[in-house]
């Protein structure tokens, strides 16, 4: 188990709770009970945020609590509370016992024992002081007015959370885990008479802040947030029709994400409201479509040595060489359907229930260079970088803009063109997939994804792709 005595000293001998008066307190709730457990969550945060030459808001916050489940058939009982002591958690375990009520309850199999560290357990915002985060966002600034005359406004930010978690379960097990995250945003306007244009950058993951203390890291955010303002500053209208596009590699991941991953969650599935509902060992998409979630990536954003139901974090296969293999578990949802959770039960915070959520999803690569794909296309659009999308996963409709595109014309990218938006659907879009890219890339740690109101931090990684006849809007006349 990971980081136990940490955490009992967080949660036990800080609260001054005995951890055997509450084992027996989880245990006596869930007696009777399908599955449950008690979330312990410890979480601190701070935001930096730089504008215009000065420090715009800086802010620091701690929070604690505990969430009490009890799982009787398909119910749930949730209760949570901000106090940490024996006597708020006896009272969540009256409350959620109601969910009992005329069923005889057999316990699942607890999650197995795992002993691997995804990350480091250090705290990153006590190992760092606010004098130095404070000069590192003025650093930028200075920075990114010297790189370029045409730049108007910078905009920084520099975030960081330490949460630490102990879940317990009535047959006993205990699981902890101690989880860091930080961020680093930057965003450039850059101007040309009348016209001005905007690119942003950013880098983050489960590490300490150091770094992105480095220059030549920071400097590589600062770099490449100008150079896409500047690319959109020459932009023009993009066209608009059905077209062959190309995808980049890494953060355009976040359209399979949207698209096709959502819809790949158990929760979606068992209730018949996903569009990949009873498709299990059918063709959704092309050949060479290999597509997983993994959560064991080393330091990544969206990885997680254990879920937030105690379950080890894995890597599970979803599409392989275009057929549907699996879906994304939490327990409830892979007790109900008769197989094994996955390690995506996951929460925002203690005041959540948890349910099948993403960590890092990525389409593996393929055999085609990037310039092999591009070269290929008589005339097409590349998107390099995409900005927001919305999907309904209820029939995999998507629309998602592109921050940075280019025409493609006889083989060659061309020129930079703005407020192009690709429009389709996810399980089509998976079949029109012709060419994929030797340079599987992850997005630079930046993503957070949002699901009935609760966010959780994600990360997505493609290589290179090739679609043919995708739906393009665009601005062009």
């Amino acid at each position: 188990m990971t980081d136990l005595a940490a955490t009992d000293s967080l949660f036990f001998e800080r609260a001054g709770m005995d951890p055997a008066r509450v084992e027996k307190l989880v245990e006596q709730a869930l007696d009777g009970m399908d599955d449950g457990e008690l979330f312990l969550e410890y979480s601190q945060s701070e935001a930096l945020s730089f504008d215009d030459g000065k420090l715009k808001s800086a802010s620091f916050d701690t929070s604690q609590g505990f969430g009490l489940r009890a799982i009787s058939g398909e119910a749930t009982g949730y209760a949570h509370s901000g106090e940490l002591s024996e006597a708020a958690i006896r009272r969540a375990g009256e409350t959620v016992r109601a969910v009992k009520t005329g069923h005889g309850g057999t316990r699942a199999e607890p999650p197995r024992g795992t002993n691997q560290a995804l990350y480091t357990d250090l705290n990153p915002l006590s190992a760092v002081p606010f004098e130095a985060k404070v000069k590192l966002l003025a650093e930028i600034d200075a920075y990114a007015r010297a790189r370029d005359p045409r730049v108007r406004q910078v905009m920084c930010s520099l975030m960081g959370e330490w949460s630490a978690v102990q879940i317990l379960r009535a047959d006993g097990v205990r699981v902890g885990d101690i989880r860091p995250l930080v961020r680093l945003n930057v965003s450039v306007v850059v101007g040309d008479g009348d016209r001005m244009e905007t690119g942003s950058a950013g880098a983050g993951g489960r590490t300490a802040y150091d770094l992105y203390l480095d220059p030549k890291q920071w400097q590589a955010q600062v770099d490449e947030a100008l150079r896409t303002a500047l690319v959109n500053l020459d932009s023009i209208a993009a066209p608009a029709g059905e077209m062959t596009v190309v995808l980049g590699a890494g953060w355009p991941g976040i359209m399979l994400h949207e698209a096709v991953g959502h819809g790949l969650e158990g929760d979606f599935n068992r209730k018949g409201l996903s569009t990949f509902t009873n498709r299990i060992g059918q063709r959704i998409a092309a050949p060479g479509v290999t597509v997983v979630d993994d959560g064991t990536i080393p330091n990544r954003r969206g990885s997680i040595t254990v879920d937030d139901e105690g379950t080890p974090s894995s890597r599970t296969v979803l599409i392989e060489d275009g057929i549907l293999v699996g879906y994304m578990q939490d327990r409830l949802n892979a007790r109900l359907m008769g197989v094994a959770a996955t390690g995506n039960g996951r929460r925002q915070s203690y005041a959540h229930h948890p349910m099948p959520r993403m960590t890092n999803t990525l389409m593996l690569g393929g055999s085609h260079a990037p310039d092999e794909i591009i070269r290929s296309v008589k005339r097409g659009l590349y998107a390099a970088n995409f900005g927001g999308g919305q999907v309904d996963i209820t029939n995999g409709k998507f629309v998602f803009s592109a921050s940075e595109a280019y025409l493609i014309e006889d083989g060659r990218i061309g020129a930079p063109v703005k407020g192009a938006t690709l429009i389709g659907n996810g399980p089509e879009a998976l079949t029109k997939i012709t060419m994929i890219g030797n340079d599987l890339k992850l997005d630079d740690g930046i993503g957070t994804c949002g699901k009935d109101g609760q966010g959780v931090p994600v990360g997505v990684g493609q290589p290179t792709l090739r679609m043919d006849g995708l739906t393009v809007g665009g601005t062009a006349a």
